[in-house]
């Protein structure tokens, strides 16, 4: 389904990803770990259209989307859901909701795809009245990740989505990934909670200074001694 190969990714001239490659398959979660700075949401930013690489190439379900423009890469299918969330906290849960079917094609489903929501989460129908700055940090990220799929997309990318939540609300919200899983979408997902990413992860890649240190299966990942020692505390 996606198809990252060999991307070079620059701010400016300081240099962020170093020939990276990295593929998501249909229907799989895909996790990518590693220390702050490895450049794990650059690789999100670079896939969605936001900072396209300077050489080599994104393909998304055969289509080449590295010089597209971020709205056009939106209409095809894949909906990028930065860290923190980004709600309008002054509208409500439904209105934050609605303005994530703002293209063309989703625009006629948006009613059965509030229902389907509402059905999925059901937290999110109890406060679809609510201003989305009364939620919690947690419900904030939720909405934030149900908006993205108003827009029907076949790959969701997800950044940091537990970044500074407390344990029992980082639950939650994998669980509300985990939901999102089991109806059928390609997952990407940067995660510093490595253990619990993996237990929804298909496959992970570790991320290190640019680039790619080590990739595998789930149970590969959680084999491999170094990410056991640095990243899972065993």
């Amino acid at each position: 389904m996606l198809e990252v190969e060999n991307i070079h990714v620059f701010y400016g001239e300081f240099q962020a990803l170093f020939g990276l490659s990295l593929e998501v398959g249909e229907k799989e979660t895909v996790i990518t770990v590693g220390p702050n700075g490895a450049g794990k949401s650059t690789l999100l930013r670079a896939i969605s259209g936001l900072l396209p690489p300077r050489t080599g190439s994104i393909r998304f379900l055969g289509e080449p989307i590295h010089n597209m423009p971020a709205h056009r890469i939106v209409e095809l299918g894949i909906a990028h859901v930065p860290e923190g969330g980004r709600v309008f906290p002054h509208l409500t849960v439904m209105e934050n909701l609605k303005i994530g079917s703002y293209i063309r094609r989703a625009r006629k489903g948006v009613g059965k795809n509030l229902e389907e929501i509402y059905r999925l989460f059901p937290r999110l129908a109890e406060r679809r009245l609510q201003l989305a700055d009364t939620l919690s940090g947690g419900e904030r990220q939720m909405l934030a990740i149900a908006r993205s799929l108003m827009s029907g997309p076949r790959l969701i990318l997800l950044d940091e989505p537990s970044s500074g939540l407390a344990p029992l609300v980082v639950t939650m919200l994998l669980d509300f990934v985990a939901r999102i899983r089991s109806q059928g979408y390609s997952i990407l997902m940067v995660e510093q909670n490595v253990r619990k990413a993996l237990e929804l992860s298909d496959r992970a890649y570790l991320m290190e200074s640019g680039r790619v240190r080590l990739q595998g299966t789930r149970e590969e990942f959680s084999q491999e001694s170094y990410i056991r020692q640095a990243y899972l505390g065993l």
